[in-house]
């Protein structure tokens, strides 16, 4: 679990190794990540855009920069929370994430709210 807060915005991860969509033999590792977004400010909070920074176990860089997430900007209301689930393929059976979301208050200021680094990690890969 990984915590990150900003503007009262808390961001909290939790990753799993999809073995029946990964092809080791290839060099393909899937991994989904759930995302739980939680708004302890008092105003009520817009999700914008985001940033991923995606590292495998080889340092390969990916960034991934997009509009909302799966296809939504969800406002987030105080003490209310967005929880949704997407997924990373890499080449290796570890890797790393962290980014950004990028959001709007309801007075029109726009803040960063981090996500913290964590990892992606197949069974067995970490001893």
């Amino acid at each position: 679990m990984n915590i990150s807060e900003q503007q009262n915005i808390l961001v909290d991860v939790t990753t799993e190794f999809v073995p029946d969509q990964s092809d080791t033999e290839q060099q393909r590792f899937v991994f989904a990540y759930h995302v739980t977004i939680k708004n302890d400010g008092d105003a009520p909070a817009r999700l914008i855009s985001r940033h991923w920074v995606i590292t495998d176990g080889n340092e390969r860089v990916q960034e991934v920069r997009g509009e909302g997430v799966i296809g939504e900007q969800p406002t987030i209301n105080p003490g209310e929370h967005f929880e949704y689930t997407s997924g990373a393929v890499l080449e290796t059976p570890v890797g790393s994430m962290h980014g950004s979301y990028d959001m709007v208050g309801e007075n029109g200021e726009t803040f960063q709210a981090e996500i913290p680094v964590f990892t992606l990690a197949s069974p067995n890969a970490i001893h």
